[in-house]
Formats: C-alpha cells, structure tokens, sequence
C-alpha cells in the first residue's frame, strides 16, 4: 500500500509540477491575489486594532479627567478641615492613578504595536507594487521570448531548400508561373500567326486589284501590254482565272 501511495503521489506531483509550469505568469498573479487578500484581511484587522487603541486612548483621557477631579476634592476638604472625607478621597484618587497609569501602560505598548502593524502593511503594499510590476515585466519579456521563437522557427522554415515544405511549395508556385508565361506565348504567337495570314491575304488582294486595273486600262487603251507588263494571253481569261494565276504568282514570290 505504501509503494502504491507512493507512486499516485507521484503521479499527482507530476501532474501538478506541469500544470505549474505551463503558464509561470499565471502562477506569479494567483501568488500576487492571494498576497493582496491578505494584505486587505491585514489592513481589516488593522483597523479594529486601532479602533482598541482608541478606546483605550478615551479610557485615558477619562482616567486622566478622574484624577484630576479627585485630586481637587482631596485639597478642597483639607482646606475644610475635613480629613475623614479627605482621606476616603485619597484612596479613591490612588486607585484611579493605579487604573490611569495601567491604561496609559496599555496605550504605550498598543500604539507601539499599531504603528509597527502600519509600517508591515506599508512595507507589503510596496512590495506588492513591486510584485506587480515585475509580473508585468515578465510576462512582456516572455511573450516576446515567444515572439522571437516562433519567429526563429519561422525563419528556419522559410529555406528555399527543395526538400523542405516551403521550397516544395516554391517550386509549385514557380511551374504554374512558368505555364501561365507558356500560355501567353503561345496565345501571342497564334495571334502573330493569324496577323500574317491576314497580311497575305491583303495583299493578295491589292495584287489582284492591281492586275485587274492593269488589263482595264489596256483594254481601254490607256496602256499597252508592254507597259503594263503583262502577258497578252490574260485577255482570253476569265476574272476568277486571272485571280487564280495573281494568287499563284504572289504565292511563287513569296
């Protein structure tokens, strides 16, 4: 039994040495709470003892008023002549001197007491001040330990090696890249290709309106087959025969 309890305490400890040291910055403020608690019960019993005090102070000041009322009495019948009530005035005044001076002894020692509570409970509020500001203090340092960690990890990650994940992603990235270019390539030169059929095209076209001009105006008789430089055989052609053999033409030159 006793290996076994020893062992669940051990567990338990395990267990509550991590929960410690999860979050130290929580620990130091629940530490910093319960010292403020006490501090507010301290400062609490604090003012009752000084509500003792005072009481103790009024017993004083009436102590202090009864002897002197007493001390008047006693000279008065001695100036009277009357020592029997003189006398039975003196016991009076000694015992409340007695009283007096045991109060005043009280006072002493409780006023003693009550302003060396304050300076404890001044020096524990300093204290906690500084308590305070040293939580805050480390939990900004801690946090920005974190920050530098993670930014340490970060960095290591951030390796255009291949074989890490992020040149993996890097190099994805770059043949997307290298096949989106491959397509504006290519849609440029179908749209060059495309321009240049069109090109032939027009001036195909210009050659065969050229030709066709040429044979009005030697039919017209504005030229002569020598000037135009064409061959008389074109009269006995057809429009679209003539456009036939320009078209060829061009095509042979080209």
């Amino acid at each position: 039994m006793g290996k076994m309890w020893n062992a669940f305490s051990a567990q338990i400890n395990k267990l509550a040495n991590w929960f410690w040291s999860r979050d130290p910055i929580a620990q130091m403020q629940l530490e910093y709470d319960r010292s403020v608690v006490q501090l507010k019960e301290g400062r609490e019993g604090l003012e009752q003892y000084r509500a003792l005090v005072e009481r103790v102070t009024r017993q004083v000041a009436v102590g202090e008023k009864k002897v002197e009322t007493l001390t008047a009495k006693v000279k008065a019948y001695l100036k009277t002549g009357d020592r029997k009530i003189a006398g039975q005035v003196a016991v009076q005044l000694a015992e409340a001197q007695k009283e007096l001076e045991e109060n005043k002894g009280q006072l002493a020692l409780h006023e003693k007491s009550y302003e060396n509570n304050v300076e404890k409970i001044k020096h524990a509020s300093k204290s906690l001040a500084k308590v305070r500001e040293k939580i805050k203090t480390y939990e900004a340092d801690l946090k920005m330990s974190q920050a530098e960690a993670e930014l340490a990890k970060l960095s290591q990650s951030f390796d255009f090696n291949v074989t890490t994940d992020f040149g993996e992603v890097e190099q994805m990235v770059q043949e997307k890249i290298d096949l989106n270019r491959a397509k504006v390539r290519v849609a440029a030169d179908m749209s060059e290709q495309g321009v240049e059929e069109i090109q032939a095209e027009k001036r195909v076209e210009a050659a065969m309106a050229e030709d066709l001009l040429s044979k009005f105006e030697i039919d017209m008789g504005l030229k002569t087959p020598e000037t135009a430089k064409i061959d008389v055989t074109t009269k006995s052609l057809g429009p679209e025969q003539e456009a036939e053999k320009a078209l060829a033409e061009f095509e042979k030159k080209s």
